[in-house]
């Protein structure tokens, strides 16, 4: 009883009451709870810094995804990015950083995928990022690239390709920087290193080809995947170590058309002490300056892994592992390997391999030709490589495909199979030229005996591919010239080098060939002729067919007219260069031509563009003989406009050296002008107007192109502003011309004959015609000059007609008011240097027989006159014509009511003439 107590005490069951709350326990938990409305309008805001795209979400957002451990939410994020930046590209520059670093860190990602949708990425960004933008980051890029490169993974290989070509095509630049680490890239993704046999030591590791069966592609295929984007980082080395000032003047040596500003000199300004002219030693690429100190190249003070391939011990060292590897490459294409039954032809994928090989070997040929020491490159690549080359490389030359050639048209292509394309768009032909190519660089005038073998198998393909009358591309003809000059140079003597030329110059004679080849075709040609005219006299042997090429030049001039201005400039430079060397047969023929040349209707003169016209008119001084016809033919050319007025003028002067009056010391070459034909030169530039010419204004009345004025006979053609500016500027050169003759008095008369002759007795003068005569006359005349009375006539009824037509002018007419002070100072100057033609003049204006509308501006012509210092003392000479003038004037005047204009009249009488003031004031009247 007692433990059953017990047991009920710890465990008691507490009873309720009806009606009565559970008390509450004392650990019962609260579950009551209140809740309140919270406010959050700034959150539900779109960012207004920060754009969005379609999904919105912004920069940050997108560049946090890349980020994410799912293969599609990154691929998202990459095509995202590329939405947005498109939409906004503004968003670029501000982000730049983290975009770059993002983007390449996705190179070596595990997905085909999102690697595929960052190499697209990359490809838009190129086309919005500058060279000079993307440079900070670029070694960051770079180091991804390499990890991508040479990343265990396959596929990460296959696709670090695309983005090579990417940043290929849009930095150049800036990845050949880093040739160093890159160039191993390359090698480590087509071979694998080995020790070598022949050491113990590990000091010395060579490379083989490497063969990955897990791969997709084959192991050719792959290898050529990789040589091509190999040969396209050569190419960007290459053309990057070209822009240097050593390469720049390696080019300006080699090539003979190399571009040269020259250094247009004004002997005006130059005699006045206005224009300085700086001469330069080395034919002005650059002034020579003498001191004993040389500056160190930046390149000198870098380590060699900076240096790249501009150091000579770095490339030599990536030659000696890439040559075996390429050599092997060619070994599994070439013939032997693939088709050794069918000897030299060659499958599509083989020659394409075989292309890339070469192509490689022969841009590093390029930069060894950069260094300072040449030949002791070129000695040490014959030394190491030229046996191996003619064993495996000219064993099967030449090499031909093994496909069907595809032709466009029936015969559209001539020729044998070496000069063709196949349909897969392989140029064998290319392949061939270019083992040419690295073959006769290999060769010299001193190693001739020893290759003559294979010298010959080149220069029988060479002559043979020249003369098959295939229609050859630029590429495939600049190979080709290349390699015709190095056999040149290696062999110097005639016999071998006239059926080279001759191979040439049967290409040249092709018709329809396109421009780019016609260039490098001409190119060639003055460069051998250069290289002909720069050996002494005693060894110099003509080649015929230089000779023949050099006088058919002219004609192809006149032919081509406006067809192609920039073949026409460079035939009018090497018909420059050969005329100033006195070429006989070519001064023969563009004596032959000049006709056509300078004709003023259809000539070249007259088609081509200003600087080319420059040129021809230089040539006009080399000229042997310059006949009336000819002359003729440039005066036309002078007066018509088709060529400057500074041109002109030029032409001008070069026909006064070539003249008997220019001064020269010694004998001027007979027959080569004729003084009566300079002369009627002269005189017919002067006039501005051929016969036909003036005949046919003869019949031009009213205005608004004829002045007319009935006190004079002469009426005068209105010229445009521009004809009269050109005929004006062409006449101070003639004029010049015209008193640098040292008998001026046999010079006036037959001037005055010409005019006599030809333009009195006219009704319907030029104004600029007129104009010119006058200045001509100011310039010529002196006291030994002597005056007929029909050209004292002429010269007063011309000044007359030209004051007329100035004094009523329109203030609106702005086109002819620009006349006005080059008239008005002609005729004053006549005046005043021939009182009696002012006195013709004066006797001339009978007011009796004109108009009242013309007394007014008789009126204001008196009264200029009188009013001019120049002519004062003549005037009051004629004091009584002057009075007579006004006295019929005011009689026509009598009963009406005084205008100004007559009181004006009367006042200047009275100041000037009436009184008679012994010092008149030297004044110029401006009307």
């Amino acid at each position: 009883m007692t433990k059953k107590r017990k047991h009920q005490e710890d465990f008691q069951k507490v009873k309720f009451k009806v009606g009565k709350k559970k008390p509450k326990l004392e650990n019962a938990t609260d579950t009551t709870f209140k809740t309140k409305a919270i406010q959050i309008p700034e959150q539900l805001k779109e960012d207004g810094v920060l754009p969005t795209q379609n999904r919105k979400l912004n920069i940050k957002d997108l560049l946090s995804q890349m980020h994410h451990y799912s293969p599609g939410v990154k691929h998202n994020a990459l095509l995202g990015l590329k939405d947005l930046l498109s939409q906004y590209p503004f968003v670029i520059d501000a982000h730049l950083s983290s975009i770059i670093s993002e983007v390449a860190a996705v190179f070596t990602d595990k997905d085909s995928g999102v690697r595929r949708a960052a190499v697209h990425l990359l490809q838009f960004l190129a086309s919005k990022i500058r060279a000079e933008q993307i440079a900070p980051f670029f070694p960051l890029v770079s180091a991804h690239l390499s990890s991508a490169m040479t990343h265990i993974s396959e596929g990460i290989q296959e696709d670090s390709l695309k983005v090579l070509d990417v940043l290929l095509e849009a930095y150049p630049a800036l990845l050949t920087d880093r040739s160093v680490i890159l160039l191993k890239n390359f090698v480590e993704l087509i071979s694998h290193q080995q020790l070598s046999k022949k050491l113990k030591s590990r000091d010395k590791l060579s490379w083989m080809l490497s063969v990955n069966p897990n791969r997709r592609v084959t192991s050719q295929q792959w290898r050529l995947n990789v040589l091509t984007r190999l040969k396209k980082f050569l190419q960007a080395v290459v053309d990057g170590s070209s822009e240097t000032e050593d390469e720049g003047l390696q080019e300006q040596k080699d090539s003979p058309h190399s571009v040269r500003n020259p250094i247009c000199i004004s002997w005006k300004l130059h005699a006045n002490n206005q224009q300085h002219i700086q001469l330069f030693e080395n034919g002005g690429l650059r002034p020579k300056i003498n001191s004993s100190f040389r500056l160190r190249s930046l390149t000198s003070v870098m380590d060699s892994a900076e240096k790249g391939l501009s150091s000579a011990e770095n490339l030599k060292g990536f030659i000696e592992i890439i040559i075996p590897l390429l050599i092997e490459c060619w070994i599994e294409a070439s013939p032997a390997q693939s088709a050794p039954i069918l000897g030299n032809l060659l499958e599509s994928e083989s020659q394409q391999l075989m292309q890339q090989v070469l192509g490689i070997i022969h841009l590093l040929w390029k930069l060894t030709k950069r260094h300072d020491e040449t030949y002791k490159m070129e000695l040490w690549l014959r030394m190491n490589y030229l046996v191996d080359f003619k064993h495996h490389f000219m064993r099967h030359f030449p090499y031909s495909v093994q496909e069907t050639v595809k032709h466009k048209k029936k015969d559209s292509f001539k020729g044998h199979k070496n000069c063709m394309t196949s349909s897969n768009n392989v140029d064998h032909l290319l392949l061939n030229l270019t083992l040419c190519d690295i073959m006769v660089s290999l060769a010299s005038t001193s190693t001739l005996q020893t290759d003559s073998g294979w010298l010959d198998m080149i220069r029988k393909f060479v002559t043979d591919t020249l003369q098959d009358g295939s229609k050859l591309n630029s590429k495939q003809v600049n190979r080709l010239l290349g390699v015709t000059w190095r056999l040149m140079q290696i062999q110097q003597n005639k016999v071998a080098t006239e059926p080279l030329i001759k191979a040439v110059y049967t290409l040249y004679q092709q018709r329809n060939l396109l421009f780019p080849v016609r260039t490098l075709l001409l190119k060639f040609f003055s460069r051998v002729y250069q290289k002909e005219d720069l050996r002494s006299q005693r060894i110099r042997s003509r080649s015929k067919v230089l000779s023949r090429w050099l006088a058919g030049l002219p004609q192809q001039l006149a032919l081509l007219g406006l067809r192609n201005p920039e073949l026409s400039n460079q035939l009018i430079d090497i018909i420059h260069s050969a005329a100033s060397r006195s070429n006989k047969e070519l001064l023969q023929s563009l004596q032959a031509t000049a006709a056509r040349i300078y004709d003023p209707l259809e000539g070249t003169l007259v088609l081509l563009p200003a600087e080319a016209q420059r040129r021809l008119v230089q040539l006009v001084y080399f000229l042997p003989c310059l006949p009336a016809s000819l002359l003729a033919c440039l005066s036309r050319c002078c007066i018509m406009g088709r060529m400057s007025s500074d041109l002109a003028a030029t032409l001008i002067g070069i026909l006064h050296m070539r003249s008997s009056f220019a001064g020269w010391k010694c004998q001027v070459q007979e027959n080569s002008m004729n003084d009566v034909d300079y002369f009627s030169f002269l005189f017919s530039t002067l006039i501005g107007f051929s016969r036909e010419e003036l005949t046919s204004l003869q019949g031009i009345r009213g205005k608004p192109h004829i002045s007319q004025t009935q006190l004079s006979p002469i009426r005068l053609y209105l010229t445009d502003l521009d004809q009269f500016l050109h005929h004006w500027a062409v006449t101070e050169m003639i004029c010049h011309s015209l008193s640098t003759i040292p008998s001026q008095s046999q010079c006036f008369d037959i001037l005055q004959t010409g005019i006599c002759k030809y333009l009195v007795g006219l009704v319907v003068i030029p104004d600029s015609t007129a104009g010119s005569v006058l200045c001509a006359i100011n310039k010529l005349l002196d006291q030994a000059c002597i005056l007929s009375e029909n050209l004292h006539k002429f010269l007063a009824s011309c000044c007359y007609s030209l004051l007329y037509f100035l004094l009523t002018l329109d203030k609106e007419d702005a086109e002819h008011l620009q006349k006005r002070d080059m008239l008005w100072g002609s005729c004053i100057s006549a005046l005043a240097l021939l009182p009696r033609l002012l006195r013709l003049m004066l006797q001339s204006l009978q007011v009796s027989r004109i108009c009242r509308e013309e007394l007014p501006v008789v009126a204001q012509l008196l009264r200029l006159l009188m009013q001019h210092g120049q002519l004062r003392s003549h005037m009051i000479t004629n004091e009584f014509l002057v009075q007579q003038i006004i006295k019929d004037i005011m009689t026509l005047k009598s009963g009406e009511v005084q205008e100004q204009w007559l009181t004006d009249l009367h006042y200047c009488f009275n100041i000037y003439l009436a009184s008679h003031p012994q010092t008149p004031g030297p004044i110029n009247t401006v009307y």
